[in-house]
């Protein structure tokens, strides 16, 4: 195997799932949503590898990513780690306790709440092997005017007026103990696992995280149709939540301007943008996942056809395409995620 010579950028068919919060505004990034006008797409998942997913998460299924483009196309994702490894990764990164890729991304739409909820602490996830941790990052993608998100609880609150507010089970029991944020397009705010919280409506995010989907809903905004976990996740609440957005300061060098919007044990997440056209060089240590968010971008590389890539879609960068020398070419006028793992990040 001669994966300098097999591997290239790598793009995927999308996941979508139905939500009962979800909606359209993915199709404001160019995609063409299945269903009719009214089908309520919630998420895109962009690079997914679970071996299993919660009935009332991802919908009790395995899901592995299927590439879209070249000669791998038709293959899974898990299929790529199982036969290029660090490779694909980069030396010494670990693949998921499963063996599957470190990093699931997705595009969440809300157009409802939703749930608010938390996932497995560290503690709990250790204890319940069915329980896996998710640690998460939202880039906000887009806002409408006055949106919030909920995230982590007041100072002060206390296990015991949480549940007697859960008991109650109303909006107006409930939201006086919660974080209720203000957010607009450029945003990121961290979730580590064990932070109570809720997408609120009218918010587009990107999400980066850990490969689960492991999810302990309290509250639904009176919503009845799905259950609650209300003993899982009180043993899993950290009441000590900082609600406040990632803050990093920019760095800007010839036209390329780049925000840290997340640095975390799991993932880094930076922004970047181009006012005028110019070649990056990709890391030397590691893969990279690219998020499109604006304009186009493409990936050039010697003796090797360009490829284009467009607003809303993701690519992965592998490893072994550090050794052919590839540049990252950001077009005039766009911008991106860029997302590594942390012992790569530059």
């Amino acid at each position: 195997m001669n994966a300098e010579n097999e591997l290239y950028p790598l793009l995927f068919t999308p996941i979508y799932k139905e939500k009962v919060w979800g909606g359209r505004s993915l199709e404001q990034l160019g995609r063409t949503l299945p269903g009719k006008p009214a089908t309520r797409i919630g998420e895109s998942w962009e690079l997914a590898d679970l071996s299993t997913t919660s009935v009332s998460g991802g919908g009790g299924s395995a899901e592995h990513s299927v590439v879209a483009n070249g000669v791998l196309a038709g293959k899974t994702i898990r299929e790529l780690m199982q036969t290029y490894g660090q490779s694909l990764l980069g030396q010494g990164v670990k693949p998921a306790a499963d063996g599957g890729f470190p990093l699931l991304i997705k595009f969440l739409d809300a157009s409802e709440n939703l749930s608010v909820q938390v996932h497995p602490s560290p503690e709990y996830a250790a204890a319940h092997p069915g329980a896996h941790l998710k640690s998460e990052a939202w880039y906000v993608v887009d806002a409408k005017a006055g949106a919030v998100i909920y995230k982590g609880l007041k100072p002060g609150v206390t296990p015991e007026q949480l549940r007697a507010a859960l008991k109650v089970n109303t909006d107006d029991a409930v939201l006086p103990l919660l974080h209720a944020v203000p957010v607009k397009k450029g945003d990121c705010h961290y979730l580590p696992s064990g932070t109570l919280h809720a997408l609120g409506a009218g918010v587009l995010v990107a999400e980066v995280q850990t490969p689960s989907d492991t999810t302990f809903r309290v509250y639904d905004w009176g919503r009845t149709e799905r259950e609650l976990h209300i003993e899982q996740a009180m043993a899993c609440i950290d009441f000590h939540t900082r609600p406040g957005a990632s803050s990093f300061e920019s760095r800007t060098f010839m036209s390329l301007t780049t925000v840290t919007k997340a640095c975390g044990e799991y993932f880094r997440i930076d922004e970047m943008q181009s006012s005028s056209s110019l070649q990056i060089p990709c890391s030397q240590n590691g893969m990279e996942i690219i998020i499109v968010l604006e304009g186009q971008t493409s990936v050039i590389w010697p003796e090797r056809d360009d490829i284009e890539i467009q607003q809303g879609q993701t690519v992965l960068l592998p490893h072994a395409l550090v050794a052919t020398h590839y540049m990252f070419w950001g077009k005039s006028g766009s911008r991106w995620l860029r997302v590594t793992l942390p012992d790569f990040a530059r």
